[in-house]
Order: C-alpha cells, then structure tokens, then sequence
C-alpha cells in the first residue's frame, strides 16, 4: 500500500542550493525518499524529481533518511560521482546536523564514541564490546538552545558525525537518553511524556554540508536553512515554554 504521506511530500517544491556541471546541492524536504520506494509514487523520489528538474540524469551519492530534511549532493557526471564517493569514502566530507531532542544532554557539549552494529528491520543498535559486525562511530554534539515545561524539558542540539552509519545520529542521541523527537523508531516512549507539544515528524535536519569539488580545485559549502515545520515548533516552544540558557 502506497504511503499516503508520500503524495503530499512530493507536492514540497525541491529547493537547489548549489548547481554546477559535475555535481548539484538540493534542500531535501521531509518525507521524501533520496532513492524509489516501494510504497512510494514511482517518481516522487528526490533523484527523479532532480533529475526531472534538470532534464539529465543524477547519480546518488549519499542518502538522507526520508522524515530527515535537509543538504543532499548528487553527482551530474559518473566521473564527478567517483571524486564524490571517494571523498566520502575518506571522511573528507564535513556535515552538521540539527535536532530537537527530549531532555538536555548532559554534558550540554561532548562527543559520543559509541561503536553501532546492524540490527532487525533497516535498524542500528550500539553493538556490545568486542562484537563482530560492529562498526566505530563518533558523533560531536552541543547544546544551543534548551526549554523547560514542569519536569520536561526540550533541547535544541547541533550533532556533527565524524563517521556516517545508518541512522547513526539517531541512535547515538537516544543512547545518551535523549532522542530525537518525532522519532517512531528510536524515541517511542519519550513521544508519550510530550502530550500536547505539536511534534510534525522526525525533528532532524542536515543543516549543512563541505565538500572537495570533484575538478580538485576548491571545496563547495551549501546550507540548508532550518525548515517551515520544524520553526513553527520552536516558535510554539518559545511561546508556551520556559526558554534556558544552553548551557
């Protein structure tokens, strides 16, 4: 059965952030696929509908999670897509994100280094100590902004991931016992202590991306600004909240 979420995603125009003949920066919007799904219209995809935009074919270079908007790069020549996947190969890729999560971690500023193995359904889990399979991931995290309602709270966080495993940010801020909200997957029963806090999905944004141009010659920067939805919900924590300092 197709996802009738995903209709109304393809309506959300694609904004470009960055054009060139070797490789293109998009703003992805929430609730649509990088890549064609299965309960998806055939070409609501954010590659066909940039493809489409463009009138030529785009090679995928890396992925966002679909309720996840934000910077996507996509390559416009398969010699571009080589340089590309290398540099992401060799983390010369620099990418910070930007969510809204239960609590306030605690410190509001670190790095967690936490090791993540494949789990059941598409999902990740931290993997134990000395587990075959596991995969080392690191994330850089800070605390910017924090809101209080009687014994909840709310914090605003930049996340910087060194390393890029799937849903690796996601796990790593709920392994730290603050999850993201609007995570169905990751943040479940934190969602049920947030009665009444209009949560319009998955509170996660790729804000911005640093990339080596393909030609050598230089490095291409693109942000993406904090999207329409999820600003209304820090409005609405603004109004009905306690704000605190970040630190």
């Amino acid at each position: 059965m197709a996802d009738p979420d995903a209709g109304a995603a393809a309506d959300v125009p694609v904004t470009f952030l960055y054009d060139d003949a070797a490789l293109v920066v998009v703003d992805k919007p929430a609730g649509v696929a990088v890549i064609p799904m299965p309960d998806a219209p055939p070409a609501s995809c954010l590659r066909d509908r940039v493809a489409a935009a463009l009138g030529t074919r785009v090679w995928v270079v890396h992925r966002l999670d679909r309720d996840t908007s934000g910077v996507v790069v996509f390559a416009r020549t398969a010699e571009a897509h080589r340089a590309l996947s290398m540099a992401f190969e060799r983390r010369d890729v620099a990418k910070q994100y930007a969510a809204l999560v239960h609590g306030v971690p605690a410190p509001p500023a670190g790095t967690i280094d936490l090791a993540l193995h494949e789990a059941r359904k598409g999902k990740a889990r931290p993997a134990r100590a000395d587990e075959p399979g596991a995969r080392p991931a690191t994330t850089d995290y800070a605390v910017t902004r924090a809101w209080a309602h009687e014994a909840q709270r709310i914090a605003a966080v930049a996340a910087t991931p060194r390393t890029g495993r799937h849903h690796q940010i996601r796990v790593h801020l709920r392994a730290i016992g603050t999850p993201i909200l609007g995570d169905a997957v990751y943040g479940r029963a934190a969602a049920a202590l947030l009665p009444g806090v209009p949560v319009p999905r998955l509170a996660l944004h790729a804000a911005s991306i640093d990339v080596p141009h393909p030609a050598g010659d230089r490095r291409v920067l693109a942000t993406a600004p904090w999207p329409v939805d999820l600003a209304a919900l820090t409005s609405w924590l603004d109004a009905q909240w306690t704000v605190e300092a970040a630190s």
